[in-house]
């Protein structure tokens, strides 16, 4: 592989030193620096002569050392390239180095998620196509400059359609801003509501990520346990009583993360009233309504009108693939204006190139037909799945049957350490979410595993080796 860019030598031609020796050191300290690795190519002599301007003989009999002392090969038609077979050289003197032992972890080979689509199923043919197609458009000029910071206006319309006639919401695209994945429109919207000293109510076990953010925009913590049919909503009221500047709640209400479960209709009304008496805003992670094996996905919270304060996350990145970094937030017109402000701050504006790519999908009805060819294969992996769990967990596990998303969460019957399981299973080169990722200040005595991106084959030998450790 050729060098992207020329490598650096400088020559001190009044030295005692012969030029020669000068670029061989050069390249020699290059290697040691880690400038240059195994497997980097060397400019041609003829090249390398016209950068250094010195005689094209004297590059060649630097080359000629190198390859003689075993720095560099030389291959037939190919060129001159650094030896693989040489050490890795420290960049640090060794009288600045510490003493550490470093542990190289097993590599996975196997790996329940958190819930990550098949990224083989993703219409990556369709999505290059739509590349292709923007850039052979007469008008294609048009994309490549600035645009909106709240994102493409046609697509943040798509965006807006679909929200109101999937999701029962009812908004318009100057409620919408386009973000580069989930996690950036949760930094936006903490930023935008948050400030230092601030309480927010957060689910726990929940999204370690989401807290985090929160905490980064000054505020404080506070766990709220959940029950069979989601929150404690009495315990939301007991804090609601007892601090005055609660200004948010953080929630996954239609398949909370990482349990799974479904705030309940009765609860779901309270909160709003609650939202609505105290002022405080309900922030909304959809995170994966897509894929959902029942009738029909349970409406947001932020489709009810009676909703005063909300902020609504969603995501491209589980419908298409991971990679995909198209997220979106809907709130009120005012919060939009705020977080438009802040976003242009940290990103002058998102990927205009892609949301024109995935707004063709759209418009084509591509992503539709996606969706629903992988909801069909994400229910037959899910069913298979809760046989397994059947098969050879069933006296030692708890767990419901989700009706939608794309992870189990079991609970484990005995006594058995959750984290040394997870250690153990680590060890075999099986990978499981750490239990303490979603603990607020104690261990979680279950796990979420998630099965969309794994074959038949790998869900049995992952379940198998879990059945023999509980």
């Amino acid at each position: 592989m050729l060098r992207p860019w020329p490598l650096e030598i400088q020559l001190d031609k009044k030295s005692d030193k012969a030029i020669y020796l000068q670029i061989a050191d050069a390249v020699i300290d290059a290697v040691k620096t880690g400038k240059l690795i195994g497997g980097n190519a060397l400019p041609g002599s003829r090249q390398l002569a016209e950068l250094l301007k010195v005689n094209r003989n004297t590059v060649v009999e630097a080359l000629d050392v190198l390859i003689a002392e075993g720095w560099l090969i030389s291959v037939d038609r190919k060129g001159t390239f650094v030896t693989h077979s040489l050490p890795q050289f420290s960049t640090v003197s060794e009288d600045k180095q510490e003493s550490k032992t470093i542990i190289e972890e097993p590599k996975s080979y196997l790996t329940f998620d958190d819930g990550l689509p098949d990224s083989r199923l993703a219409p990556m043919n369709d999505l290059a196509r739509a590349y292709r197609e923007l850039f052979s458009r007469k008008s294609r000029w048009q994309i490549m400059g600035y645009s909106s910071e709240l994102g493409n206006p046609e697509f943040r319309k798509a965006i807006a359609q679909m929200l109101n006639f999937k999701r029962g919401m009812s908004i318009s695209h100057d409620q919408i801003c386009i973000t580069r994945g989930s996690q950036m429109a949760m930094y936006l919207a903490s930023h935008c509501i948050l400030k230092s000293g601030d309480f927010v109510l957060v689910e726990n076990p929940g999204y370690k990520p989401a807290w985090e953010t929160f905490e980064n925009a000054g505020a404080k913590l506070l766990p709220v346990d959940l029950e069979a049919d989601g929150l404690n909503i009495n315990q939301v009221e007991e804090y609601l009583r007892k601090h005055q500047n609660i200004k948010a709640i953080y929630v996954t209400p239609h398949h909370q993360f990482p349990t799974t479960v479904t705030l309940s209709l009765g609860k779901r009304l309270r909160l709003i009233e609650l939202s609505n008496q105290y002022g405080f805003t309900i922030i909304e992670d959809d995170y994966d309504n897509e894929f959902h094996f029942g009738q029909r996905p349970i409406l947001p919270l932020s489709s009810y009108s009676a909703l005063q304060n909300y902020i609504y996350i969603g995501t491209f990145s589980k419908i298409v693939a991971p990679a995909l970094r198209i997220g979106y937030l809907a709130s009120s017109s005012e919060n939009i204006q705020k977080i438009a402000r802040h976003r242009k701050i940290i990103d002058v504006q998102g990927d205009n190139i892609m949301e024109e790519a995935v707004l063709n999908l759209i418009n084509e009805g591509k992503i539709k037909r996606h969706l629903k060819k992988a909801n069909l294969v994400y229910k037959s992996k899910r069913d298979y799945f809760e046989n397994l769990l059947i098969q050879y967990l069933s006296d030692k596990v708890t767990f419901s049957k989700p009706e939608g998303g794309l992870a189990f969460w079991i609970v484990l019957n005995s006594k058995i350490d959750v984290l040394q399981v997870h250690e153990k299973l680590k060890s075999q080169g099986i990978q499981i979410m750490n239990p303490e990722r979603f603990s607020f200040n104690e261990t979680i005595k279950g796990f979420r595993l998630g099965y969309a991106s794994l074959s038949e084959k790998q869900m049995e030998e992952g379940i198998k080796a879990l059945a023999k450790l509980l």
